[in-house]
């Protein structure tokens, strides 16, 4: 799915509006389990059957009113809110100073198209792409006045998530909500391939419908996601041959203790690991540029061979269970601070692919949208 080079995600102008709709989502027994996943499973014109087929047997609920929903979500003791809606993606940004929307990472084409195809033909937005900003304190407000009011719906689900969800209808809030996004910038934490195919499904149907795809924005400053690293695995790489990669770029290369690595690494230090050896590698970063830029050109580019495989691993704990000692070595790599990565993508630069990972992300099943509502 994930052939050929990653190709720029468009972008998308103002104003930005989050617009109510219906939401469709799973019993809480269901969101969160993995076998829900089949609901949206081949074949894909079945896919509006089987939601009614749920939502006849209690399985799903579809709400009677449309509203923007405040969603909280507490997930191993990080609580995340956030507006979700519909939100346009109708307007191409013509230049530079019109951009609203923000990837940091490419896409590929083909998955793209797959998933622009998948959900035309299923006729639903399965689950909301996230989006962070530096939220302003007028949709905090709002955000602190609606949850004075119960919570409409309260759960925990099958994974473990506790969901809080609130409908926001009161015109003044949504009035608020849509100025207070108008010209906000948005960056797309999770689901950039989901976001380009809203954007060409729009282009391939201009219809109402299609001008809009269900998104969660989340304020960074009132609860904000995590922002780790996602680490590098090089499959078949030597140990000295990586040593010799970083040294020959120039980099200060240190062995160091296994104990003392994880508090070695900081914005111009990674840590090098194969399970047995350990080393840290220092590099001279430029000023608005993140470490996970420089580790192609500093690492992959010199190596006398190249790994079979280079694999990723979103934990510490995953990347060392992974490290083999004459197999398998591991690049550990700091966490990218979310400001860096709105002043890169600013600059209409990406990270390279697998450089960020925002955490927790909300249970499928949460939120769906069905596209001829």
């Amino acid at each position: 799915m994930e052939s050929g080079l990653p190709t720029v995600p468009p972008y998308v102008s103002g104003p930005l509006q989050l617009a109510p709709f219906r939401a469709l989502s799973l019993a809480p027994r269901r969101v969160g389990d993995p076998a829900s996943a089949r609901i949206f499973a081949r074949p894909y014109r079945g896919v509006p059957q089987r939601l009614e087929g749920w939502t006849k047997r209690g399985l799903a609920t579809r709400d009677d009113e449309p509203a923007v929903y405040l969603h909280e979500y507490s997930d191993s003791g990080l609580t995340v809110r956030g507006l979700v809606g519909c939100l346009d993606i109708s307007h191409h940004a013509r230049t530079a100073g019109q951009r609203r929307i923000f990837p940091h990472e490419g896409v590929h084409p083909q998955q793209v198209t797959e998933l622009a195809n998948r959900m035309e033909t299923m006729r639903v937005n399965p689950a909301p792409i996230l989006l962070v900003h530096h939220g302003p304190s007028t949709i905090r407000e709002v955000s602190r006045k609606v949850r004075t009011g119960t919570a409409e719906r309260e759960y925990v689900d099958h994974a473990g998530q506790h969901h809080r969800i609130w409908t926001v209808t009161d015109p003044d809030h949504l009035e608020a909500i849509d100025q207070g996004l108008a010209n906000a910038r948005l960056l797309v934490a999770d689901g950039h391939h989901r976001y380009a195919a809203y954007v060409a499904l729009h282009d391939r149907d201009p219809s109402k419908a299609l001008r809009s795809g269900l998104a969660m924005v989340i304020d960074q400053d009132d609860t904000p996601l995590f922002l780790g690293a996602i680490h590098r695995l090089f499959h078949g790489t030597k140990w000295q041959d990586l040593l010799g990669a970083a040294t020959a770029a120039g980099a200060h290369v240190d062995p160091i203790a296994a104990g003392e690595a994880m508090a070695a690494l900081a914005p111009d230090t990674l840590v090098l690991t194969d399970g047995e050896h350990w080393a840290t590698v220092r590099l001279d970063v430029p000023d608005g540029v993140a470490m996970v830029q420089l580790v192609d050109d500093v690492l992959l580019s010199r190596l006398p061979r190249p790994p079979s495989r280079v694999a990723f691993a979103h934990s510490v704990q995953q990347a060392l269970e992974a490290a083999r000692p004459g197999r398998v070595a591991a690049a550990l790599l700091p966490a990218v601070d979310l400001d860096l990565v709105v002043d890169v993508v600013a600059t209409g630069a990406l990270l390279p692919e697998k450089a960020t990972s925002f955490q927790p992300k909300p249970s499928l099943g949460s939120f769906i949208r069905l596209l001829d509502e």
